[in-house]
């Protein structure tokens, strides 16, 4: 009973958003103020719908709606605004939910394993929420545990989902969104293994040592398990929150600067990259001891590992791109899948305009027209875009949101498209082709030698 109640819900949210698509405009002449306007009204009622069917469903179809959310060069923007949302009101588990995942996985009761355990999370995401506790040591923790029901519920969702994105399918050719449950199959398995996550902050905190800017949070490895993950508390503002920043003498530009040497590190250098850098999992503060500025960067869940043919030729389309190498940018853009759509290719990549990808995008700025221009081709091009999204390899998928997270935060905070940004990125891409033209070079003089 409970199954069909909750396929039938689903049907009726897809069906009522298809039928509005469908009968909205006939009587209304295309391409007239009129037209527009209803279409905007019918995007806001469809993404509302949208965001009410993935509150109503939790779980995998949360998470699908915060990746939605993020693509900003291919949905309108009354669907990203209304489902970005979806990264604040996570639905939460009851405390004696959480108490019971505690005991079957630690084997103890909370007052025998911390002296405060707060109920009221931290933060609720869509797989799993955060409580601030004190261990019998007097170390404070923040405790994440996972959902009791998300694990069971993952695998039919994403059937459901799927049946859903066929039938839309069937009405709508252009809308070929089939990639979104390819990558939901491939990457909920890691993110519900807690054990995985904590080994990426271990991985990702030696890897990116050397800067003195970053701290991950120290794992509690006796107090972790597959569904729950004990790690230092880590205290700080969200790093799109200007007003914590300003409140707390912390420089914008400085965040932003540092926030793109970390990444640029981890997708040009070393292929291992933090894919959900959304405000919530980005902390920004003052050290109480050094009172220098540091992010925080949590939710280790989900990384990308970029393959080393791959991780080059997107070094080079990168270089390309920023020294104006038109000749390259189609080079290279065609070697990672993009094929005749290299010009689209770059423009998603960029979130900039054709002519502002030819003159330079480190040298001419970001308009609110070009930004316009981008929404509006995106309208226009939507089968072009679902065509190619799903022939890029599935590595470039996770960049593609990493990137738009990124974009994102550094249009709140005011420092997109910085010369500071693209020197970082530049340097980055230089060492990373220096140290494999090494690497090959050290194999061609074992090879002579053997």
């Amino acid at each position: 009973w409970f199954v069909y109640v909750f396929i039938k819900m689903n049907i009726v949210y897809t069906a009522a958003i298809t039928y509005d698509y469908l009968t909205a405009f006939k009587h209304v002449e295309h391409g007239t103020m009129e037209y527009w306007e209803l279409k905007s009204k019918v995007h806001r009622r469809s993404a509302e719908r949208l965001r009410d069917l993935c509150c109503a469903n939790r779980g995998t179809f949360i998470k699908v709606g915060q990746h939605l959310g993020a693509l900003d060069y291919l949905l309108p923007e009354e669907y990203t605004s209304t489902l970005k949302v979806l990264h604040s009101s996570a639905p939460q588990s009851s405390m004696e939910e959480i108490q019971q995942v505690i005991r079957e996985d630690l084997g103890m009761e909370l007052s025998e394993l911390f002296v405060s355990f707060e109920e009221k999370p931290q933060g609720a995401a869509s797989l799993a929420q955060v409580h601030k506790a004190v261990l019998h040591d007097g170390r404070t923790v923040a405790v994440k545990v996972q959902h009791p029901k998300v694990k069971k519920q993952s695998a039919k969702d994403i059937v459901v989902m799927e049946a859903l994105l066929n039938m839309v399918h069937l009405i709508f050719p252009d809308f070929a969104f089939m990639w979104l449950v390819e990558e939901a199959k491939k990457n909920m398995p890691l993110e519900l293994d807690f054990l995985n996550e904590g080994r990426n902050a271990e991985k990702v905190a030696s890897m990116l040592s050397h800067f003195p800017f970053l701290k991950v949070p120290m794992i509690h490895w006796d107090l972790s398990t597959k569904r729950i993950l004990t790690m230092e508390f880590a205290e700080g503002g969200q790093v799109n929150d200007r007003e914590y920043m300003k409140k707390h003498g912390i420089n914008v530009n400085q965040i932003s600067e540092n926030l793109g040497k970390m990444y640029s590190e981890m997708i040009f250098v070393h292929g291992f990259v933090h894919c959900d850098p959304h405000p919530g999992n980005v902390l920004v503060r003052k050290c109480q001891k050094s009172k220098k500025t540091e992010i925080v960067l949590l939710d280790h869940g989900l990384y990308q590992v970029l393959q080393p043919d791959f991780r080059l030729d997107y070094c080079r389309l990168w270089q390309s791109l920023i020294r104006s190498d038109m000749s390259g940018v189609e080079r290279y853009s065609r070697r990672l899948g993009a094929g005749d759509l290299f010009p689209l290719f770059a423009c998603i990549l960029t979130a900039r305009s054709w002519n502002a990808v030819n003159a330079g995008i480190s040298s001419v700025p970001v308009t609110n027209a070009e930004d316009v221009e981008i929404r509006t081709n995106a309208a226009l091009y939507l089968p072009q875009i679902s065509d190619l999204l799903n022939r890029v390899p599935r590595q470039m998928l996770l960049l593609l949101k990493t990137n738009d997270l990124l974009r994102g935060i550094e249009t709140t905070l005011k420092t997109r498209a910085s010369s500071s940004s693209f020197l970082n990125m530049s340097r980055c891409c230089i060492r990373a082709m220096a140290r494999s033209d090494i690497q090959y070079q050290c194999f061609l003089f074992m090879f002579h030698c053997v």
